[in-house]
């Protein structure tokens, strides 16, 4: 569960609202629920928490107290953040409080299952697999397809990845290296490089971060220690002091895990709200929602998504609804960049190539 920092509220990203009055939280909820009754299983939700979402989420899982499917929660570690000038944990200089203190990175996942000991009462329950993926991903569903190939073939671990657009150039990739298939983030690339890490040709494919884990294979390797992911530097100002977070991916552990491969998957696997633009492209008639799936528009001719460019005046959620009357059609939109005080009314419908920049304020 994430703080919704990028998109300038407090709290879970979880609760903020996507489609007819749904959460991201709500629709994985209906997700497993239809799962679970399809199929007459026990699918359950288990949510990994940072201290500073832990409080809001045990109150926001409260709503679904009458809901036919399990909702587990666990906290990730937390840790001191290393001030720069020194070396020295930022609490031992007198910041006791919470911003002395970091979550280490989703990478925290396998420790902080098994030390939590939800991992274990998985196990007990007969569970194989877990399927982890970021809260704010809509296209990230359980397909049953890819469990059945990573159960017939012994898979430890299985990336999802998808083609690489312009759009994803940071995103990390997948490489062989020293006989294993490993991750590589734009972070541990040299400066020298990053040109060339960033080039579609070269690298075809990023991670979408949506991972299919051996429980069992999880448990020896956190017992015996042996996930030794590479760290993250990434660094903070508090206060006006320059601080490092020590951070991990989840995605790099699959250099640990026997068999392990990487998937190709459609693109509508992957679809993630991190900023208000990506919000406008879900709210739109670019999507539908049946039963707590986040479906394309069949209306929609070109494959990719329309390019949305949102300034300032959007960036927190408050701000870009108060800013729309109705969302606009842009079924039929390529590209779109807004720039200045602009406002739009009802029913208006983009298309083609549109920008509009502003120093007034525009109506539309």
């Amino acid at each position: 569960m994430e703080v919704l920092g990028r998109l300038g509220c407090t709290g879970p990203k979880s609760v903020i609202e996507v489609r007819n009055g749904f959460t991201f939280l709500d629709l994985i909820v209906i997700q497993i629920e239809s799962l679970n009754k399809k199929y007459g299983c026990n699918v359950p939700l288990i949510l990994m928490n940072s201290f500073n979402t832990h409080e809001d989420t045990l109150k926001i899982v409260e709503k679904y107290s009458n809901s036919s499917i399990e909702i587990h929660t666990f906290n990730q570690s937390q840790y001191p953040r290393i001030v720069v000038e020194d070396f020295t944990p930022l609490p031992c200089k007198g910041q006791v409080g919470k911003d002395g203190w970091y979550p280490p990175g989703h990478g925290d996942v396998f420790p902080s299952l098994v030390n939590s000991g939800k991992l274990d009462a998985l196990l007990l329950q007969g569970k194989e697999y877990v399927f982890v993926a970021n809260s704010d991903n809509l296209g990230a569903i359980v397909d049953l397809k890819i469990l059945s190939h990573l159960i017939h073939n012994k898979n430890g671990f299985c990336m999802e990845v998808t083609p690489k657009t312009l759009a994803d150039v940071k995103g990390g990739t997948l490489i062989s290296y020293e006989g294993r298939v490993q991750l590589l983030e734009i972070a541990q690339v040299p400066d020298a490089h990053v040109n060339e890490f960033k080039s579609i040709e070269k690298f075809k494919i990023f991670n979408t971060n949506n991972l299919w884990v051996n429980l069992k294979a999880i448990k020896k390797l956190v017992d015996a220690d042996a996930l030794k992911m590479e760290i993250i530097p990434n660094p903070k100002d508090v206060d006006g002091v320059k601080v490092l977070q020590l951070e991990t991916a989840a995605g790099a552990a699959i250099r640990f895990f026997d068999h392990a491969i990487g998937i190709n998957v459609p693109r509508s696997r992957f679809l993630p709200v991190k900023a208000t633009s990506d919000l406008l492209l879900v709210q739109s008639d670019l999507y539908t929602l049946v039963d707590g799936f986040v479906i394309r528009n069949k209306a929609r001719a070109n494959p990719s998504n329309p390019s949305i460019e949102l300034g300032p005046e959007f960036k927190k959620v408050g701000n870009f609804l108060s800013r729309f009357k109705s969302i606009p059609s842009i079924v039929d939109l390529d590209s779109l960049k807004v720039s200045g005080d602009v406002w739009f009314g009802e029913r208006v419908i983009l298309k083609v190539l549109i920008f509009f920049y502003c120093f007034a304020s525009l109506h539309i």
